[in-house]
């Protein structure tokens, strides 16, 4: 699986949100709204091409919907993340993060606590 760009992980997360979407029901969620009709086209046909979605033809129109989910996507995302920038170690990852304070240390307890529950199932 590829890694997206910008513009194609915002049009990702357009599409799982509305779940199937022709190009002029995706622009008016585009942030850039300087964004053209046939750009945004040509980003959702890149997607096509890399795998990430999928077409129904109605016409000469086509619906698109997503064909790898967000969590697949995301966990993808995130062992990438893992192996570039923190050798593969998760621990790296979560220290990193409470170094940075941008996780408490009551999360963490809550993280344990989820991990611990999931032992036991």
């Amino acid at each position: 699986m590829k890694r997206l760009t910008n513009k194609e992980e915002e049009i990702m997360r357009i599409l799982w949100k509305l779940e199937k979407a022709f190009v002029k029901e995706i622009i008016p969620h585009i942030q850039d709204k300087k964004l053209h009709y046939n750009t945004i086209s040509t980003i959702v046909r890149h997607l096509e091409d890399k795998g990430f979605v999928s077409h129904q033809t109605y016409g000469n129109t086509h619906q698109y919907y997503p064909v790898i989910s967000k969590e697949k996507y995301r966990k993808h995302i995130i062992s990438l993340t893992s192996k570039r920038f923190f050798d593969n170690s998760y621990k790296s990852m979560v220290s990193f993060f409470a170094k940075e304070e941008k996780i408490s240390a009551q999360e963490l307890r809550e993280i344990l606590e989820i991990i611990e529950k999931e032992k036991k199932n």
